[in-house]
């Protein structure tokens, strides 16, 4: 988990840095839709669309945007009709790889992340070989700077988190998905503010990738997989030594 752990958290860094390229705003406004489709468009009854708001407020997605897209996915404005798909596989090092996305083309979009499967030595595998491994969590991401991690550590299980962990410059937090919510109240009660809040899936075991060339060609694939314009998450359970993550965040940046 820890590996998986650290790579969200740059994942999420560059998320902030890929807005002013509209590329995670396209991913939250694609959410917000179809969470509004779903759900209906009032976020007090639509946990999935208050999810997502939240994600739009973490990329400063401007309000009205957000708006336009609750609207669209009600049918008070017309747009385009995303659907969810999802694929499951086996990157470099024998690596469970999950991927969800939405799209308005669900064949195009499969052959084209079975094409980066294929580029980057991974293999697509059937429905349920890989989502098996994976539970849904609540997740939270601080920052170091925000919290002592005693105080911040205790603050979260009293509030119900199932699970706290900590790398070089940041905390994780896991939750039961029911208890995202008040951990999140509890936080912002003692003025501790979050990196990223939200839904997660977690594997229930790790791969350990030691080899730089299997873990630099299994990193590559997750980071082409995530700039699809059609993927929301990836997700996978691999366990890489922090060196080899840094360089590689290092030589992408």
């Amino acid at each position: 988990m820890a590996g998986h752990s650290k790579w969200s958290g740059i994942k999420h860094k560059k998320a902030i840095v890929d807005a002013q390229r509209s590329k995670a705003f396209t991913k939250v406004v694609r959410e917000i839709t179809v969470a509004a489709k779903l759900g209906g468009g009032l976020p007090e009854g639509n946990s999935r669309l208050r999810m997502a708001m939240s994600k739009a407020r973490e990329v400063n997605l401007p309000k009205d945007k957000i708006e336009q897209a609750i609207k669209k996915g009600t049918g008070e404005l017309p747009g385009v009709s995303y659907e969810e798909t999802g694929l499951e596989g086996y990157g470099p090092g024998g690596v469970a790889v999950l991927v969800q996305a939405l799209t308005d083309n669900k064949n195009r979009t499969a052959a084209e992340l079975r094409s980066l499967f294929t580029r980057h030595g991974g293999n697509v595998a059937g429905a349920g070989s890989v989502s098996w491994i994976f539970q849904k969590k609540g997740s939270i991401l601080v920052s170091v700077k925000a919290a002592e991690e005693d105080r911040l550590m205790t603050i979260a299980l009293d509030a119900g988190a199932e699970d706290f962990s900590k790398d070089s410059d940041s905390y994780t937090i896991l939750t039961d998905p029911q208890h995202l919510e008040s951990v999140k109240q509890a936080l912002s009660a003692q003025h501790i503010a979050w990196e990223s809040a939200d839904l997660t899936l977690v594997a229930s075991s790790t791969v350990r990738v030691d080899h730089p060339g299997h873990a630099n060609q299994l990193l590559a694939l997750l980071d082409d997989l995530e700039d699809h314009d059609d993927v929301q998450h990836v997700y996978a359970n691999f366990d890489i030594p922090d060196a080899i993550l840094a360089a590689h965040a290092a030589s992408a940046s």
